[in-house]
């Protein structure tokens, strides 16, 4: 369990740490900041999924669970270390903006400013639905394909990334916004609920949906 934990710690601190700097270093660039965060999940996939099936998502631990793929004790221990993992990661890039005298208020964390409440919970909860299907399809045992994985769940994140990007910050991921908002405070910690209800509610519909319709039990 313990190995499992860790690899849950480091591919979600790979994820937060490496789309993180891709934010502060992309300048607004909405593609390179959405090819940092699907690369980085691609990197954590392939070196860590193996030993712990590779969420690095709270909300992906929970459609897990609920697809009968996760045990929900073990499910719970892997959303603490991911929550772990992300608040390490977003601790690294805060020194790293403090070295470049950056703002404590840069940290690339999730937002959505031009957007209503409403819309915004939608966005985020439609986009992680979307991305729990693909997930679920293609690690499936029946119709997935285990050698791809990897590569066509980093794909698709950066892909919904840029869609949600200038939006809501494009979050998919409880753990990737908790980090950055402890840290950044402000507006992003004050609507940090939103972005923990709204992927859970959208990978909570995905897992029953891609159970039901598309048989994709462990």
């Amino acid at each position: 369990m313990m190995q499992k934990l860790v690899a849950e710690f480091m591919g979600t601190f790979l994820l937060v740490f490496l789309g993180s700097g891709a934010v502060l270093l992309a300048q607004g660039n909405a593609l390179t900041i959405a090819l940092g965060f699907g690369l980085a999940i691609t990197v954590s996939a392939y070196a860590f999924g193996g030993i712990s099936g590779g969420h690095f998502n709270p909300a992906v631990t929970t459609a897990m669970v609920i697809n009968g793929r996760t045990p929900a004790l073990e499910g719970l221990m892997y959303v603490i270390a991911q929550i772990i993992g992300a608040i390490a990661a977003s601790a690294c890039v805060r020194v790293a903006t403090s070295a470049l005298k950056l703002p404590a208020s840069q940290m690339a964390q999730t937002d959505f400013p031009k957007i209503s409440v409403g819309a915004a919970f939608f966005v985020e909860a439609l986009v992680t639905f979307l991305f729990l299907m693909v997930i679920l399809a293609v690690t499936a045992d029946r119709i997935g394909n285990p050698d791809f994985a990897g590569l066509t769940i980093g794909v698709t994140l950066a892909l919904l990334i840029l869609f949600a990007l200038n939006l809501t910050g494009g979050s998919l991921n409880p753990a990737r916004s908790i980090g950055p908002a402890l840290f950044a405070g402000g507006s992003a910690l004050k609507h940090l609920w939103l972005y923990i209800v709204a992927p859970e509610v959208g990978a909570i519909v995905a897992a029953f949906a891609a159970r039901f319709l598309l048989d994709t039990e462990g």
